[in-house]
Parts: structure tokens; C-alpha cells; sequence
């Protein structure tokens, strides 16, 4: 029985084709950055912490602009929105019209992001620990051309 479990743990063999596609080490990449951000940030998602940083570099942006920016369907962005207003991260403010609300980061907001960046730049560290610094250049320059 013991060697039925230890063949069972061994890896899978992945064929052909599947480690030469971009979304298969894209999405395996994905998961280790998303784990080791889970366990250093923990308090925020790496989507959440993205909308907040957003918020902080464009004070009074539109809810429709900000889903634009982050790529989240204007549905989806006021569910996250709403919970980081419970949370009191941010505020909605009146715009320059009576149909559009500006985001702004609460003084709790700011000092939570504040927190939460000094993790995600040692969250960076970690994850980049295994590349040069031309490679994580690189890295981000071939991710932004695949993105936009």
C-alpha cells in the first residue's frame, strides 16, 4: 500500500503539448503568486488591493473609469466596491455631475494600503527572488506586451 501512494504523489506527466502553452504556466505561475500573496497580505485580495492602489493614484476617479482601468465588468465593480465602502477603505463623493460618484480613499483606507504595500513589496521580493533583475524587467515588459 505504501508504494501505491508514493507513485500516486508523484507528479503527472503533462503530455506534449500542455507545458509549451503560455496559459498553462501563466495560470501555474498565477496560483504560486496568488498563494504567497494570500499568506503575506491576507486581509485584502490581490484584485482589492489593485482597485485601492488605483484609487489612491486617480483621487476622484469614476466607478466606470476604475472598471475600466482594472478590467472588471461595471456589475462586478460595485460589489467590490460596496464591501470596501463597508469596510470603510473608501468613499463614494459626489462628482462633477449629479450621475457619477468620485472614489476616494478614507483615512482608514490610506493607512491600510499603506500597511498592506510594505507586504506586497516583500511579496515581490520573494516571488521575484529566482530572477535577475533584467529577467523580472523582462518578465513584466513580455506580461504588459501579452495584456496591454
Amino acid at each position: 500500500m505504501a508504494l501505491k501512494l508514493k507513485a500516486e504523489r508523484r507528479a503527472l506527466d503533462p503530455g506534449a503539448l500542455l507545458p509549451g502553452l503560455i496559459g498553462y504556466r501563466l495560470r501555474l505561475a498565477q496560483q504560486v503568486v496568488f498563494r504567497d500573496f494570500a499568506a503575506s497580505v491576507s486581509d485584502l485580495s490581490p484584485g482589492r488591493a489593485g482597485i485601492l492602489m488605483l484609487i489612491e493614484a486617480n483621487p476622484g476617479v469614476t466607478q466606470s473609469r476604475l472598471a475600466e482601468a482594472a478590467g472588471i465588468d461595471r456589475s462586478t465593480i460595485v460589489g467590490v466596491l460596496d464591501a470596501l465602502e463597508e469596510r470603510r477603505l473608501i468613499e463614494r463623493r459626489k462628482g462633477k455631475d449629479r450621475r457619477t460618484n468620485g472614489l476616494w480613499l478614507t483615512r482608514r483606507g490610506r493607512a491600510r494600503l499603506a500597511r498592506v504595500k510594505q507586504r506586497i513589496h516583500v511579496h515581490e521580493r520573494r516571488v521575484a527572488a529566482r530572477l535577475s533583475a533584467a529577467e523580472r524587467s523582462q518578465l513584466l515588459a513580455l506580461l504588459q506586451r501579452l495584456g496591454g
